[in-house]
This record gives structure tokens, sequence and C-alpha cells, in this order.
């Protein structure tokens, strides 16, 4: 059984409320033309209309439609200079360590949303993450290129797969969630709130996967930076700069001092959220 400290809020198992209006709408576009048969176009018309809007806010990642999603760091982290410095989808044997290193050198703490099934192996390299101060947080098991078309019990085993595999490896199980490419469809949200995740997207991104320059990425992650933001980069997929480089070695430390100079501190989700969400999500 779920303890009492780790269930999610109540709210967070409901529809959100542009759900419940879509559920409105296909219950009247059901209706409508049993009592007036001329309504058929109409009916039909707003179908299309809603599921266009369904897709188009499952498409976009820091959409708020489908239910609760962390874009920004909440007040008290806000009030206190805290950004969230976010890396995905590894961990990478080459590039997680070096990354680490960079870290360590600006007093810098950083959460980790790794893939499962690469986090089982590499162990060692996981448990490195966690002894070095950063988080490890839900990236999924597999990271499958489908997740977004995924229903219940394809999310439930991505997602409960990956909770049990990195609570084994860490020693806690993970609390926030951020989906595959940040793609997702309604199916997803009381899945996350079964395993007491919140889903987290991001303030920006620098799109570090396929943009060759280290300058445009610094420039989109630095581009208004404030307290509160979310910052994505990747430690796994990174491009290569033209010197044959992952972008992320000359980004990172780029983007570190520019935290510094502007008085801002990178700390870990939970770090961030520990007061306001009473260590859960």
């Amino acid at each position: 059984m779920t303890p009492a400290a780790a269930r999610p809020p109540a709210d967070a198992t409901r529809w959100s409320p542009f759900l419940r209006a879509s559920a409105g709408v296909h219950a009247l576009a059901v209706a409508a033309p049993l009592l007036a048969p001329q309504a058929l176009p109409w009916s039909l018309g707003a179908l299309l209309l809603n599921h266009a809007l369904i897709s188009g806010a499952g498409l976009w990642p820091r959409s708020h439609l489908l239910g609760p999603n962390i874009t920004r760091l909440g007040a008290a982290a806000t009030a206190r200079g805290e950004v969230a410095l976010t890396l995905d989808d590894g961990p990478d044997e080459t590039l997680t360590p070096l990354a680490l290193d960079l870290l360590d050198a600006a007093g810098a703490r950083a959460t980790f949303f790794v893939i499962a099934e690469r986090a089982l192996a590499r162990p060692a390299l996981l448990r490195e993450i966690v002894a070095r101060g950063h988080s490890v947080q839900n990236h999924s098991y597999h990271h499958r290129h489908n997740f977004s078309l995924l229903g219940p019990r394809g999310f439930q085993r991505e997602l409960a797969r990956a909770q049990d595999a990195l609570h084994r490896l860490t020693g806690e199980r993970p609390r926030y969630f951020r989906a595959p490419a940040g793609l997702r469809n309604p199916f997803l949200q009381p899945v996350l709130a079964r395993q007491c995740l919140q889903l987290t997207s991001w303030t920006r991104r620098g799109f570090d996967t396929r943009e060759r320059d280290p300058q445009r990425v610094l420039a989109r992650l630095t581009h208004r930076l404030a307290a509160g933001d979310i910052l994505l980069l990747h430690d796994h997929h990174a491009a290569q700069a033209a010197d044959g480089r992952p972008v992320l070695l000359s980004v990172l430390p780029a983007l570190l001092r520019a935290l510094r100079d502007a008085g801002l501190r990178s700390v870990t989700l939970p770090q961030a959220f520990a007061t306001a969400h009473g260590h859960r999500p």
C-alpha cells in the first residue's frame, strides 16, 4: 500500500479542467444528433476540433492543459535565487563523468533525468551521480520514440519499471518525471499520480541534441535567464561541435559562469521544492 505521506494530492488523480470540458464536448456531440439529426455535421466538427486541441496540447511539452506540469520552480526557490539545471537521456559513460567534474568545479547541483535501461547497465555511474550530491529522476525505462502514443498500460509499464529500477540503484524513488521529448497524451497524468510522480518540463532548452554551435545553445539558455528557471541540456545524445567535441562540454562551463555572474545558484529539483512540496510531488 502506498504510504499516506507519499500519496499524491487528491486533485492530481483527476482529469484536468480542459479534459473534463473535452469529455463534455464528446457527450454533447453524441447526444445532439440523436435529438436533432441535422446537428450531425456540427457534432463531427466539434469532435475534430477538440481532438486537434488535445493533440496540440500533447505536442506542446510546456502545456498545462493535460494536467499539472512543472515549468518553473516555485516562489520560495525563486526568492532564494535558485535555478534547476537538468540533464536528460543519460547516464553516459563518457559525458556524464565529465559533466559531474564541471558541476563540482562550480559548486553546482543538477538533476539527471535518466533512462532506466541505461542506468541499469551503468550502476556505478548512477551511484556516483547521487554520491556527488545530484538528483536522479525518471525519464522512462526505454525512452521509446512512440511514448506519446502509449495507452494507460504502456505508460504504467514504462514508469513503474523505471521507478523500481532507479529505486534499487539509488535507494530513493524518483518524484519527478520528464516525458521523452516532452510529448504525452491524456492517459499519462493518472499513471503519474499513481506512481507519485510530478510531470516536469522546462523553462527553456538549448536544443543541444541537434544544434552544433555552442554559442547558439548558450544564447538560448541564457536569454532572459532568471531565478526560478528550469534549464534543459543532455548528457547523452549530445550534438558534436565543429571541433568534434560534444556541445555540452563547451556550453556547461559557460552556463555555470553565467549563473554565477547573475547571482544564481543551481540546485536539484528536490532541493528547490523540499519546503513547498514537503518532500513529495
